[in-house]
């Protein structure tokens, strides 16, 4: 059999080893499509076997280093994992493109965004590479099995790139998203060593995090008082409502027109079950008939107008 080393050669250096084929194919699966040429030689596999499959149309190079195992279009991800691969094993996807990963962001850039320790990556087309000569171990987690930075090392990249006004709104997307942990964000902070974003998150940070002074009960009496100032049937405060196979406690309701008002305090830390469980709890009562609305103490505090034109418009609507 004539193989690609020449007549006598009696396998052919296609011929398929089926361990190896299953390896990177396992590989290939679990990075978008792309594999790295230094990954395929730990797994047994010559540069001379990997040129032949290039040669052949097999494969073919993306960067340098870095192969798509087919010549069908990389996917996003795939775009992403081939640009982390090609930046060396210690880099991960960054700054905005990460913050698009995280669905923090939208970001159509011709160039995608890689922090490594050496900065390896520069001068490669479609890739601007950045220096992590601070970046820890700890700073670095999988994203949909692509190498990235954590969400409070996203957000202090994004704050040296994008305006004031785009940060706070990767922020409060983090928030909405539940995945905002400020302990982490304050902690990268902490160690940013004069980074040019540093400030400004802070500063965006000082704003979001701005607590109330009033208590629970202080709020609820505020939100009491809007009601008796508008003229507003007064509502029962902390009614149980008997649903089976647990009841709830609404924060405010009115019975007759079947409206439940909740007053939502400021809390950074609200875990994602917790937040699961509110959901549920809404959804819950709504099957029961009632309609659920939601106000932050922000609305309660800094829009009390806006606040009472909801309450009577709904109020209304019964």
């Amino acid at each position: 059999m004539e193989g690609c080393g020449g007549k006598h050669e009696t396998v052919s250096c296609f011929s398929p080893d089926p361990p190896l084929e299953r390896l990177i194919g396992e590989l290939s699966a679990s990075q978008h499509g792309v594999v790295a040429l230094r990954q395929l030689r730990e797994l047994g596999m010559t540069q001379g076997r990997v040129a032949k499959r290039i040669e052949s149309g097999r494969w073919r190079r993306v960067h340098p280093g870095v192969i798509a195992m087919s010549h069908a279009p990389l996917t996003r991800n795939g775009h992403y994992m081939a640009t982390v691969l090609a930046c060396g094993p210690d880099a991960a996807l960054s700054h905005r493109e990460c913050a698009a990963l995280r669905g923090l962001r939208q970001s159509n850039r011709s160039r995608i965004d890689v922090t490594s320790p050496t900065r390896r990556g520069r001068g490669l087309a479609g890739i601007q590479a950045h220096s992590g000569a601070t970046l820890r171990p700890c700073d670095v987690e999988d994203v949909a099995g692509i190498p990235c930075t954590t969400l409070a090392r996203t957000l202090l990249d994004l704050a040296d790139v994008i305006s004031p006004r785009e940060l706070e709104r990767a922020c409060e997307q983090a928030e909405r998203l539940q995945v905002f942990d400020l302990t982490a964000v304050q902690e990268q902070l902490a160690r940013a060593n004069g980074r040019r974003g540093a400030a400004k998150l802070r500063a965006i940070l000082a704003e979001q995090l701005r607590t109330p002074t009033m208590t629970r009960n202080d709020l609820e009496e505020h939100f009491l008082g809007l009601c008796r100032t508008a003229g507003l049937p007064q509502p029962r405060v902390n009614e149980w409502i008997a649903l089976e196979p647990v009841g709830y406690e609404a924060d405010f309701l009115w019975r007759e027109q079947k409206l439940i008002a909740e007053v939502d305090g400021r809390d950074v830390h609200t875990t994602r079950l917790a937040f699961e469980h509110d959901r549920l709890r809404d959804q819950r009562l709504m099957l029961a008939g009632y309609r659920v609305v939601r106000f932050t103490w922000r609305q309660v505090t800094d829009d009390p107008t806006a606040t009472i034109a909801t309450l009577r418009g709904l109020l209304a609507a019964s």
